[in-house]
């Protein structure tokens, strides 16, 4: 069993043939599905699916790039849903920033000022953090650390391999591993695995984006957790049957999912 705790299937891309992507996904032995939340006008779209399909999870949040619709989404609505089992996907994202510095500096703020509410909010609902960090390491680990993010913990959706994050596994984050593993360039990804402590391994897609190989190009899908499992399972030297254990045990705990 593999659960898939990152899939955007409330993507538009999903909408035609959704059933037959988790089918795909089922037989090939992956059993639950976490939707994070990243823009509020997707977020209806997400708890649809999640009610109609027992297997399928959603978690409230604003992604960095949408942080403008932040407070204009009512979390109050949605984090006690029976099927919302985190709050993100949340995080520092600089990779895009633009203008002068004045204007960068005011953008990096303004994340901080969301991602930290974030956190607040995690916290006031006892739910584990999906946390999106891409170009900002030190700021987003100095963050968590300050806004006491490991009272609850979660995880670094697709992690960035900064060995400088690897001290939060003693806060309780864990580390989301998709499809980049299996890139040829993920040679810091690859030499910093082994690093990760086991019981702190959780699996994913980010579907539909980075998709691994050999399927890199095409749209992703949970059943390419698979590929995921099989080149950790290589990497590590560990049976692939005890790495479906091992992450699926790491995701249901992380995520109290029964």
């Amino acid at each position: 069993m593999i659960i898939d705790t990152h899939i955007h299937l409330d993507d538009e891309r999903y909408e035609e043939d959704l059933d037959e992507v988790l089918s795909r996904a089922r037989e090939g032995g992956v059993e639950r599905f976490i939707i994070p939340g990243a823009d509020k006008n997707t977020l209806p779209r997400a708890i649809e699916i999640a009610e109609k399909y027992d297997d399928v999870y959603f978690a409230v949040g604003i992604h960095p790039y949408d942080m403008e619709q932040f407070d204009l989404l009512d979390f109050d609505k949605y984090v006690h849903h029976e099927k919302c089992v985190a709050v993100g996907e949340c995080g520092l994202d600089y990779f895009r920033l633009e203008g002068s510095d004045e204007e960068k500096s005011a953008e990096k703020k303004e994340q901080k000022r969301v991602f930290a509410a974030q956190i607040e909010l995690a916290k006031k609902y006892k739910k584990p953090l999906i946390v999106h960090v891409r170009d900002a390491s030190r700021d987003s680990k100095a963050l968590m650390l300050e806004n006491g993010a490991g009272e609850v913990g979660g995880v670094l959706h697709c992690y960035n391999a900064d060995e400088e994050l690897l001290s939060l596994a003693n806060e309780g984050f864990y580390f989301g591993i998709g499809g980049v593993l299996t890139f040829k360039n993920a040679k810091k990804l690859i030499n910093v695995l082994p690093k990760i402590p086991q019981e702190k391994l959780i699996i994913e897609t980010d579907g539909p984006y980075l998709t691994p190989m050999p399927y890199r190009g095409k749209r992703n899908e949970p059943l390419y957790t698979t590929f995921v499992a099989q080149k950790m399972s290589e990497l590590l030297e560990i049976d692939l049957e005890n790495i479906k254990q091992t992450t699926t045990s790491n995701a249901l705990k992380l995520f109290n999912i029964l």
